[in-house]
């Protein structure tokens, strides 16, 4: 593999750098605001009169529009670059979510309204990943994507522990109106500094210098010209068995990742009878597990590549993770303390994050010049996975019990872990040709 002169080219510049730094800031953000409503979830729940079941409802119809989105959004980026789109996405999300805190109540129509509100937040936030991962193959060579999406995907374990006690200190103090208006203003700030800081390519970027440049362009897939966009035809992508199984991988990826933005929260303070401050607090742990093994997976597939190539950097590495998370999930649901099962249920939130940025590397490489496309149809399966998690997992509690919707997730988790043998991390997708 091309490793683009070796460890002096990292020196050659920082702004691809700062790029990637500041897609994990919106990564945050757009965490932020889809979770928002899951921390308030009980004083939406009294305000307008739903129960868990609508709430699930209202939890998956985010997922719904996020998951239908995912290929369309990554098509778009291909097609178009993901730099204005991704702050048409930001201002999108902001708005919605401010909008919300005005759906009428005590009326018929209440419901509809909030599960409308949420199918489009989710329509808007689809963009963030497979656009951003369209970025990734622009501005980042190929031996330092695992750090780079590691980094990226650690703004959702920020995004997702910062939600808890900045929520709930805004609905103690004010309300939870005022929390969703305070999520909102952070996006639009957010968008402005994205359209400063970031551009489309490096070279239409002016803070990069041309031994940068240079260094990007050695390190892409077979040296492709970065600013060339031959998209791959639909077909292929769809029907390649290689994108399919990653796809399914993802599904049971997803799966368990919803448990901690939908369920996770409400079980703490409900189930195991954490009071809110508590919940609060030991709700940000899986969060920040995964901001940390995010980071650490990515930089540690980086450096097992070098060594022993992508089957062992991106497959074992990922396949591993998924099962030891798997072991942590399950465990959980044998631990009476509700502080401990917190605690490992955060190692396993921490051990399925390791594998994340393999699944956006491979895809990334796969896609080459659509990877925005590849890597949507890849994260649609896991936001399917989240649709399911969050209708499925009351559904199962309320006829088994809690034990049973988290051992039904740790299988998935297993199953998807040995999905990975089936993954070939070398394949590519052409736009013409076998």
């Amino acid at each position: 593999m091309e490793t683009g002169g070796g460890p002096s080219g990292r020196r050659r510049g920082f702004v691809r750098w700062l790029i990637i730094g500041w897609v994990f800031i919106i990564a945050a953000i757009s965490y932020l605001d889809r979770n928002n409503i899951s921390i308030a979830a009980s004083a939406v729940q009294a305000e307008f009169g739903i129960s868990d079941v609508q709430l699930g409802g209202l939890f998956s119809a985010f997922v719904l529009g996020y998951a239908l989105m995912q290929p369309i959004a990554g098509r778009i980026a291909d097609r178009f670059g993901p730099y204005r789109l991704i702050a048409f996405a930001i201002l999108w999300w902001s708005v919605l979510t401010a909008a919300l805190p005005f759906a009428p109540v005590d009326t018929s129509a209440s419901f509809a309204i909030l599960f409308g509100l949420r199918l489009l937040l989710g329509v808007g936030e689809s963009v963030i990943f497979p656009a951003s991962n369209r970025l990734v193959a622009t501005w980042i060579p190929s031996h330092e994507r695992g750090r780079a999406n590691g980094l990226i995907f650690a703004g959702v374990g920020v995004g997702g522990g910062v939600a808890p006690p900045l929520i709930t200190y805004i609905m103690i103090s004010h309300s939870w109106r005022e929390a969703f208006y305070v999520s909102a203003a952070i996006g639009l700030v957010a968008a402005v500094i994205w359209l400063i800081v970031v551009r489309e390519r490096p070279r239409d970027h002016k803070w990069v210098r041309a031994e940068e440049a240079a260094y990007i362009e050695a390190g892409l897939p077979g040296r492709s010209e970065p600013s060339k966009v031959e998209l791959i035809p639909w077909s292929r992508i769809l029907l390649d068995r290689h994108v399919a199984t990653l796809t399914l991988c993802y599904f049971c990826y997803g799966y368990v990742a919803y448990i901690f933005f939908t369920w996770f929260f409400k079980y703490l303070s409900e189930v195991r009878g954490l009071d809110l401050k508590a919940s609060a607090l030991y709700a940000t742990l899986p969060f920040i597990a995964m901001a940390v093994a995010s980071f650490l997976g990515g930089a540690l597939s980086d450096r097992l590549l070098s060594r022993f190539g992508p089957r062992v950097a991106r497959c074992w590495l990922a396949g591993g993770a998924m099962l030891v998370a798997a072991g942590f999930v399950w465990s959980a649901t044998q631990v009476a303390d509700a502080r401990l099962a917190a605690l490992v249920l955060a190692g396993g939130a921490g051990a399925l994050y390791m594998a994340q940025s393999a699944f956006w590397a491979i895809s990334a490489d796969i896609g080459r010049t659509s990877a925005g496309t590849v890597s949507g149809v890849m994260n649609m399966g896991s936001q399917i996975g989240g649709v399911v998690t969050a209708s499925l997992t009351p559904v199962i509690a309320n006829a088994l019990g809690w034990t049973a919707s988290f051992s039904v997730a740790a299988g998935v988790c297993a199953l998807g872990g040995l999905l990975w043998l089936f993954v070939k991390p070398d394949h590519q997708l052409r736009p013409h040709g076998a």
